[in-house]
């Protein structure tokens, strides 16, 4: 069953809000209780997609998150496009941050294989 580019992108957008709030849920101290979000999701949202590079690029009005697909032999695919104003993308990122910061607590550094936090992809260059 094809689905229109509408029903896409709602469901990126509930598939980020859940991520976003269960990021949120995580970060918060272990003493406070986190409300209850009441959000429903499809079955294939719920899988999730599969993404080994994000290009973010921005505008004085919002973020844009492109998650990327880029395997050998085959090139690069958006799989999923995220767009959201400059206070979700701070609010994301500082839940992301303490999130990482957890995990490296509980199951050590995370290494990189260079020190630069980008990769260069031929023919992809993401530009704000």
């Amino acid at each position: 069953m094809r689905q229109s580019c509408k029903e896409i992108l709602l469901q990126l957008f509930l598939h980020l809000y859940s991520f976003y709030t269960l990021l949120i849920y995580n970060s918060m101290e272990e003493n406070k209780k986190a409300p209850e979000a009441q959000i429903q999701m499809t079955d294939e949202v719920a899988q999730g997609v599969y993404s080994n590079l994000a290009i973010i690029t921005h505008s004085h009005a919002e973020f844009i998150l492109d998650f990327v697909n880029a395997l050998p032999g085959a090139l690069p695919r958006v799989k999923s496009r995220i767009v959201m104003t400059p206070e979700h993308a701070k609010r994301l990122l500082l839940a992301l941050s303490g999130n990482v910061t957890k995990y490296e607590q509980n199951f050590g550094k995370i290494h990189l294989p260079e020190e630069s936090n980008t990769i260069a992809f031929p023919g992809i260059k993401g530009e704000a």
